[in-house]
């Protein structure tokens, strides 16, 4: 890649990072706020909060204290695995993911045509799972396009994850998950 290219892309990752700092919130909290908001129940935890954020267990570890001391994310032992700690958004937290601040991403893609957007878009997806799979990331996708999601058999059942042996509700299984395999 030119180095033209790079310090385009860094720039522009960058300005979009850098919104969630009109709240009082570094990038990273912002952004950590947002995964605990898409993220279904069993994937609210510091493991997979670092994976998803790229960062270390230490930088994350910081991350979650800080959003802990501001009162914007409650932390708490899982009853099943005492090793393990639940994380939940407060519902300050839950107000401040529902008045964002204005997006750099919603003032910049009108500036492109229909066309454009949907190119665009689809190139940044592709890049984007080309890097993960390149670090042997995971793909934190829906539980519902999960190939060990078994949707409820009855109207009122509850679903279930077969790996995990865990049920899920409706909301859980349209979230984001930690253990997530593409069917």
């Amino acid at each position: 890649m030119a180095r033209n290219d790079e310090e385009l892309l860094l720039r522009f990752a960058r300005i979009i990072a850098a919104e969630g700092y009109g709240r009082g919130l570094q990038p990273v909290q912002w952004q950590a706020l947002t995964y605990l908001a898409a993220a279904n129940r069993v994937s609210r935890t510091a493991k997979a909060l670092t994976a998803w954020l790229g960062q270390t267990k230490g930088s994350v570890s910081q991350t979650i204290s800080a959003l802990e001391h501001k009162g914007l994310v409650s932390r708490r032992q899982d009853p099943g695995d005492q090793r393990v700690f639940r994380l939940a958004l407060t519902d300050e937290g839950r107000a401040m993911l529902n008045a964002p601040p204005p997006s750099v991403i919603a003032q910049m893609l009108p500036q492109l045509s229909d066309g454009e957007r949907d190119t665009f878009m689809a190139l940044v997806a592709k890049m984007l799972v080309g890097s993960i799979a390149r670090q042997g990331g995971r793909p934190f996708g829906q539980c519902r396009a999960c190939k060990h999601f078994l949707m409820a058999t009855e109207p009122e059942g509850s679903h279930r994850c077969a790996l995990l042996d865990v049920f899920l509700s409706d909301e859980d299984s349209l979230s984001i998950c930690y253990e997530q395999m593409p069917a």
